[in-house]
């Protein structure tokens, strides 16, 4: 597929009072839910970590998130210095229900753009998403510029979006761009994993 697959898990977890990354679901830790997913997409994986993280996986690069730690645009940009191909898929650590025959149709938009991002009626989903390694100068300057939003340096960039109706025969539940952020989302996923 010659692309890498870039992992975050640098976020804090504040609303759910703990780190994600190692937090277990079904008897797996998310990281490793990704990770084993990931691994049949790409040769090449790359976990963005906080400096003070200390985490573990096998087969993958840990890298650290570009100081000081401003966010997900810097885990974004570290991600991308650190991969190997043109492209990357980057998703977040907390997203357990990964489509592998999503992300696959996903990577079969690449063709004359920079970006390939799932566009639903609440908005885009950037942390489930591809970029080019061209991406980075633009990213690189909304860090500079104090940019929170992921989306902030999209404008000069040429993005596929990936609409709702596109995305239904892989995944007609939209259960990939579901996020663990509260107690109450954990104990939504455990119900789907019990399901």
């Amino acid at each position: 597929m010659c692309a890498s697959a870039v992992i975050l898990a640098g976020g804090r977890g504040e609303r759910l009072g703990h780190d994600k990354a190692m937090l277990e679901l079904g008897g797996v830790p998310l990281l490793e839910r990704q990770r084993s997913l990931l691994t049949q997409l790409s040769d090449d994986l790359i976990v963005v970590q906080r400096a003070d993280q200390h985490l573990v996986a096998g087969n993958v690069r840990l890298v650290p998130d570009l100081s000081p730690y401003t966010g997900v645009l810097a885990g974004l940009a570290a991600g991308l210095s650190a991969a190997r191909y043109p492209w990357a898929i980057v998703v977040a650590c907390d997203m357990p229900f990964l489509s592998l025959s999503l992300l696959r149709y996903m990577l079969a938009l690449r063709e004359g753009y920079d970006i390939v991002v799932p566009r639903l009626e609440v908005g885009f989903e950037p942390l489930h998403a591809l970029y080019r390694q061209c991406c980075l100068p633009p990213l690189l300057q909304a860090l500079a510029a104090g940019q929170k939003r992921v989306v902030s340096f999209y404008g000069s960039l040429r993005v596929r979006h990936v609409l709702p109706e596109e995305i239904a025969p892989y995944d007609p539940r939209l259960r990939s761009f579901f996020n663990i952020n509260t107690p109450e989302d954990l104990a939504q996923a455990r119900r789907w994993i019990a399901g």
